[in-house]
């Protein structure tokens, strides 16, 4: 094991393209992974002079209440077995201890690894996916286009956690761009959207603790609603399964193909009534 370098780069792409991790975002992505470089920790494991492995972790939130996130862990299917995702993870998280989390795929050696790791299994993260035509436009909100700044600062006075980086980093994807929403001239949420692309939907979002469930349900629909781009053209949204907005998405023909199990030290890591998170960066 050893830290990961810009020149790393290439090969880290080769394991996650094996993996099966080729979309933007993502392990092939050199802004993501620069991205990570720059914010979080990122090492590989290599084997026979070559990266047959890669793993990353970023801070969310500092002092006492900060909490890990692992953004990534994958091995060249070649090495399965191998220990080398093992080995990385302990490097990553060295000793006992300590407040983590991550968004678990439903791999065979996933769960009894992170479990090992101190985490258990609390909920799923669900792909979800739709056409924005059926969704309602509702009277008294609105959707403000803002630079990131505000959101970032709103994100903080919420939840503690300074994530103005990844909203600089969110948005300057094509079609990203950051939002504000608003009750009667009230801020009740903030995020970040792409508008445009494979990845049209919301990035990362966050809700006020003072809203109620109908409110976040309201705040995620209305901002889907309002995305650029062709009403009938898929967006995207990744919503732990008990968030207010899932059973309206779903009763406006949403679906969702895939899902993630939210791992965490404790549940109250996240709420899952208020959060529609990044699997990558939380």
């Amino acid at each position: 094991m050893r830290e990961a370098v810009l020149a790393d780069l290439p090969q880290i792409a080769a394991v996650a393209v094996a993996a099966g991790q080729d979309e933007e975002w993502g392990g092939a992505d050199p802004a993501y992974m620069t991205h990570l470089l720059a914010r979080g920790r990122v090492v590989v494991g290599v084997a026979g002079g070559r990266v047959a492995g890669f793993g990353a972790t970023r801070p969310l939130g500092s002092g006492p209440g900060a909490v890990s996130m692992l953004c990534d862990l994958f091995v060249d299917p070649e090495v399965h077995g191998s220990g080398c995702g093992r080995a990385m993870l302990a490097a990553l998280w060295p000793g006992a201890g300590g407040r983590r989390m991550t968004f678990s795929s439903l791999h065979g050696h996933a769960l009894p690894l992170y479990t090992s790791f101190g985490l258990d299994a609390w909920w799923p993260l669900l792909y979800l996916r739709g056409e924005t035509a059926p969704l309602p436009i509702i009277n008294e909100w609105t959707v403000e286009p803002v630079t990131e700044g505000p959101v970032a600062r709103y994100e903080r006075s919420w939840t503690g956690a300074d994530r103005l980086a990844d909203h600089q980093a969110w948005a300057a994807q094509r079609g990203g761009e950051s939002v504000l929403v608003s009750r009667d001239a009230e801020v009740v949420a903030a995020g970040t959207v792409i508008n445009s692309g494979p990845d049209r939907g919301i990035v990362h979002f966050v809700v006020s603790p003072s809203a109620d469930d109908g409110a976040a349900a309201a705040a995620v629909l209305l901002t889907l609603a309002q995305l650029e781009g062709p009403e009938t053209e898929v967006a995207h949204i990744c919503l732990p399964a008990p968030h207010p907005a899932v059973r309206a998405l779903l009763a406006a023909g949403w679906r969702f193909d895939e899902f993630d199990l939210f791992m965490a030290t404790e549940p109250g890591l996240l709420d899952p009534r208020r959060a529609a998170p990044s699997p990558a960066l939380a």
